[in-house]
């Protein structure tokens, strides 16, 4: 008999572990040699992901296309996850372009109001600054939160067919690696004059972290190769969006040495949790 319970608590535990990574964010007093570092930090965890989503959402839809290719499975459902990884691409990448625009149409009248023009140029630019940090951790967050809900049908699938024990090792290695998640959404908020507020990190780990849960709640559920497909490209799309800003940002902060090194060492951990993960299922 599934115990429900324990599934949420399962789900919750492999979720909200990002919150772990967020106070990064509120380091105060940075130059802008070690914000970029941190910048490069999270764009080499950023990097990690990118593969890793990739790599599992390519994988399932070639699968199901070679088994349909030799009569082992219906060309409907290789379409289908066809247009499931194109499609979530397509969401991914378009959709925060859409994000981006929207958000930074919305600020301008606030930014380039009578009274802060007055306050001088200086002023503009912290406050331009924070607005950029502040959408980029949320399309951040946006991104992580796409493939952390695949993450989160895996631990609940894996917990209603009854290999427990994988799914409580998976949600280890999950809860491990969303804490490098965790630095990659505050990666970009670093060194901030006025630090962000309690209310802003605890939406982006809601909005990052939260998927986690409710993918693990859905797997317990109901299984769909289409689901988990869409959400890992859109993860995917939406990662390289956020990777090229971040890169396009950090070359502004530092010498480009230490920002390879800066993503030498976020790839290195998210290859290591990962590693994490493969062995909870070995």
């Amino acid at each position: 008999m599934i115990d429900y319970w324990q599934l949420l608590l399962l789900g919750a535990v492999a979720g909200f572990t990002i919150f772990l990574g967020l106070p990064l964010a509120i380091l105060p007093h940075l130059s802008h040699r070690q914000k970029g570092f941190l910048n490069a930090l999270a764009l080499g965890i950023l990097i990690f992901l990118i593969i890793d989503v990739f790599n599992e959402s390519w994988d399932s839809t070639a699968e199901t296309a070679k088994k349909a290719f030799v009569g082992n499975a219906s060309w409907g459902d290789a379409i289908l996850d066809f247009i499931a990884f194109f499609g979530g691409l397509v969401i991914g990448l378009i959709g925060l372009a859409l994000y981006e625009r929207k958000t930074m149409t919305n600020n301008f009248p606030e930014i380039l109001s009578l009274e802060n023009i007055k306050k001088g140029d200086e002023y503009l630019h912290q406050v331009f600054h924070k607005v950029s940090a502040n959408r980029l951790a949320m399309m951040i967050a946006i991104g992580i939160g796409a493939h952390n809900f695949s993450e989160g049908l895996a631990v609940g699938q894996s917990y209603v067919s009854g290999e427990i024990g994988l799914a409580i090792l998976l949600v280890i290695g999950f809860g491990a690696h969303n804490t490098t998640e965790g630095f990659g959404i505050a990666g970009p908020l670093t060194g901030l004059i006025k630090r962000p507020s309690t209310r802003f990190l605890l939406l982006l780990g809601i909005v990052g972290g939260g998927p986690t849960f409710i993918g693990t709640v859905l797997g317990g559920l109901w299984i769909s190769e289409f689901a988990f497909i869409l959400f890992l490209s859109a993860a995917g799309g939406a990662l390289i969006y956020v990777s090229l800003l971040m890169y396009k940002a950090g070359r502004k902060q530092t010498t480009n040495m230490v920002l390879m090194i800066g993503i030498f060492i976020g790839l290195s951990a998210g290859l290591l949790t990962d590693l994490i993960i493969e062995l909870a299922g070995a």
